[in-house]
């Protein structure tokens, strides 16, 4: 499953932000109701990924009912329910925040909107799709990166 698309329900904010940061297309609002939840992944075919029993009961078949708190756990119990297929390369492709597509674009395109700073000295850049948020490679990607590495690599496959 690589294309597999992921709707989480209010309490899964976090794996929510992990699962875009590692490419997967991710739905997340706090401000759905369960069954404004419920319709929106059954509509566009998403696995509603959620902690509450009574909400996994009445959303429909593509559920899965996630019975761990801490995130490492959770995306581990997550890749031994579903055949998830990993894709380093798509690590850092979508907007933590919305779930917008990431598309680079040239320095001078961001010049006026990052420190300037960082508009000399980042490598690359990338802008939302979504919501305009401009990302690039800071200290802090390398973290992420392990992190993602270390909940999505190889060597933690079911």
């Amino acid at each position: 499953m690589t294309d597999v698309a992921f709707a989480c329900d209010a309490m899964l904010g976090a794996l929510a932000r992990w699962l875009r940061l590692a490419g997967f297309d991710t739905a997340y609002d706090t401000g759905l109701d369960e069954a404004a939840l419920g319709a929106l992944a059954r509509r566009e075919g998403r696995w509603l990924l959620t902690c509450d029993r009574r909400l996994a009961s009445a959303a429909g078949p593509r559920v899965v009912l996630l019975e761990r708190v801490d995130l490492g756990a959770q995306v581990a119990e997550l890749r031994r329910r579903l055949p998830l297929t990993v894709d380093p390369t798509r690590f850092f492709s979508r907007c933590s925040r919305c779930n917008g597509v990431l598309r680079a674009v040239d320095r001078r395109d961001v010049a006026g909107r990052v420190p300037p700073y960082v508009a000399t000295h980042a490598a690359a850049f990338k802008v939302c799709t979504g919501c305009g948020r401009i990302y690039w490679p800071g200290t802090h990607a390398v973290r992420i990166a392990r992190t993602l590495e270390s909940l999505f690599g190889p060597e933690t496959s079911p």
